[in-house]
């Protein structure tokens, strides 16, 4: 496994795993909601089933590429199903093959506003619709942009994690880090990860109870969904052509090449520019000629 530039000793995982919760009560009755606390929430006898199932799956994801070294390490969320979910997960991993885990409050669900009322929160999430889901900031609650904000802490403390070695990792094993979180927050910790712009997020969908993604290291040093995951899986997820094909390039590109590659910033921005000095000498010269004589 790769180190990544500038460590203290740290090895980059060869995986990241987020995983959404199993199906809640209020997933199966919003009006769960209007007098329970999100954070108390639990799983339904399918949400458990869901969160088992998941783990037989990712334990599939770290073992089955032959490699008998591997250990993972988890952050969890402090909701009652997320904690509920690690619990039935962690039935697939012996003792042996956990370094830890954390409770990590910022990748908790996004905030809505203390207890959520369903005749209310209809109305709030019309206006969501028409405002924008990244922006709109819930009545006492957050935005998907506030939950960017925290989330992209988190991936820094995390980063840190691994550069100072607090995982206790052994460099010879591959670690894999399982992140048991929401789907919003899954899905902007990907926006920051792959520095996705706020309109192809809003392209995602959101991840299914017990689903997960794996962000996995490529063969040059960069890390893709598409080593682990095909291109029809990422279509359906809401991954535009140009970000199917980025992730593919990813997938054996090396480290920081990405910035060569990806074009979708400098073509949102400078598209109507000429390719070389000579000719915005000229265009420049065209374009303050028109303007004087306008």
């Amino acid at each position: 496994m790769r180190e990544r530039d500038g460590h203290r000793g740290g090895v980059l995982p060869k995986r990241i795993i987020l995983v959404r919760h199993g199906e809640s009560q209020g997933n199966n009755d919003p009006a769960t909601y209007d007098t329970t606390p999100d954070p108390k929430i639990q799983l339904t006898t399918q949400g458990i089933a869901q969160a088992r199932l998941a783990g037989t799956r990712m334990r599939h994801a770290v073992a089955g590429g032959g490699s008998t070294n591997w250990r993972v390490y988890f952050y969890v969320s402090p909701y009652a199903r997320t904690r509920s979910t690690l619990r039935e997960i962690g039935r697939s991993f012996s003792k042996k093959r956990v370094i830890g885990v954390r409770e990590e409050c910022r990748i908790r669900e996004q905030d809505f506003g203390n207890f959520q009322v369903q005749d209310r929160m209809n109305v709030i999430k019309e206006a969501r619709q028409r405002f924008g889901r990244f922006f709109y900031r819930f009545p006492e609650g957050e935005s998907a942009a506030d939950v960017f904000d925290r989330v992209s802490s988190f991936l820094e403390s995390l980063w840190r994690d691994v550069d100072m070695n607090r995982l206790n990792h052994d460099p010879s094993d591959d670690l894999n880090l399982i992140i048991v979180s929401h789907g919003l927050a899954s899905r902007v910790f990907m926006m920051k990860w792959f520095k996705w712009t706020v309109e192809q997020f809003e392209l995602l969908r959101n991840l299914e109870n017990g689903e997960f993604r794996v962000i996995q290291l490529g063969s040059g040093g960069e890390y893709s969904l598409a080593v682990h995951h095909d291109d029809e899986e990422l279509l359906e997820w809401g991954l535009s052509p140009d970000m199917v094909a980025d992730q593919k390039s990813r997938a054996c590109a090396s480290k920081g090449e990405w910035n060569d590659r990806c074009s979708w910033y400098i073509d949102s921005f400078f598209d109507h520019l000429p390719d070389s000095d000579d000719d915005n000498v000229d265009k420049l010269e065209e374009t303050n000629s028109l303007i004087v004589h306008s």
